[in-house]
């Protein structure tokens, strides 16, 4: 089972103006979240971890993550409120985020409130704004390093500068995560803030002595670089109609998750021992996943039969 720990919320779309303000189009997001659905639906076992509101928005968090078929054993009920999301649009479909979420539930997941997980947990997930707000980002890397001898560890950092502008507080997370990580996919625009004028192949080996085994870079509609024990290959971007391109990170992300399962690589040897023509297909088969996604409103993962094999 696939353990995605982070934050849970609502993207707030603008879709229409009255003469009295706004009406607003909700869509259940949240990086980590999206990632749980993404692997549900994708035909793998999903859990997630995180603080969810007891007002009538977490409920309603709740109840689809049980209807999309995600464990929801390892929830945390909160009575602080669920965090939201105003979502703006370029011309492109890339979204611009105003968040509203301070002392919100999914930031509130303290240390007493880290699971003990059983052996059928084999994989966990961390990303995006639950790295750095507290005091749930302390909390999630002693869930990280508790299990990182054990369990395959995968991170996102899907920076979101808006809810922490401190880049110095991005960098030392991230950089403390990425002691405990096996895998890291990453966006060139998260890279450059991280290591500013570095390039790809300097971050990927920092991280690489650290341990991570697998770097991917996403670089939106021009495609992937990913470098593997020395070799070095490019996956293109797949041409579509964008209606927008929120969730299209997190859908990557669960092909990704994926497809190293399907091929029996999602754990810690495993993924020590992921082949180059296999990297190939599996990266192939999570940007099909990310194309899919960005044809429709919000964060709407495929589901398995939507795609080709691995």
């Amino acid at each position: 089972m696939f353990l995605s720990c982070g934050e849970a919320l609502f993207d707030l779309f603008p879709s229409a103006e009255t003469n009295t303000g706004f009406i607003f189009d909700a869509r259940i997001g949240g990086s980590p979240f999206n990632v749980a659905v993404g692997l549900s639906r994708l035909g793998r076992e999903a859990a997630l971890f995180t603080g969810l509101s007891t007002d009538p928005l977490g409920r309603r968090l709740e109840r689809t993550l049980q209807e999309e078929g995600v464990e929801t054993a390892y929830l945390v009920s909160k009575r602080n409120p669920t965090t939201l999301a105003l979502v703006g649009l370029e011309p492109n479909g890339v979204p611009r985020y105003s968040f509203y979420g301070r002392g919100a539930a999914d930031g509130s997941v303290a240390e007493r409130d880290l699971p003990d997980l059983p052996p059928s947990v084999t994989a966990m997930h961390f990303g995006s704004y639950s790295l750095v707000v507290e005091p749930t980002g302390s909390s999630l890397l002693r869930l990280a390093r508790r299990h990182r001898d054990g369990k395959l560890i995968s991170l996102d950092p899907n920076l979101r500068l808006n809810v922490e502008p401190d880049v110095s507080r991005w960098r030392r997370q991230v950089e403390a995560f990425s002691e405990v990580a096996d895998l890291i996919k990453v966006s060139d625009e998260d890279l450059e803030v991280l290591f500013p004028g570095s390039g790809i192949d300097s971050a990927v080996a920092h991280w690489n002595a650290r341990g991570v085994q697998l770097v991917v870079v996403t670089r939106g509609d021009d495609g992937a670089v990913v470098p593997l024990r020395g070799d070095v290959f490019e996956a293109s971007g797949r041409a579509v109609e964008v209606v927008d391109t929120v969730g299209a990170g997190d859908s990557f992300q669960a092909g990704l998750l994926c497809g190293l399962d399907e091929l029996g690589k999602a754990t810690k040897p495993g993924l020590s021992q992921v082949s180059l023509d296999e990297c190939r297909r599996v990266v192939a088969f999570a940007m099909a996943a990310a194309a899919m996604t960005c044809t429709r409103r919000g964060a709407d993962m495929p589901r398995r039969p939507d795609l080709p094999g691995v």
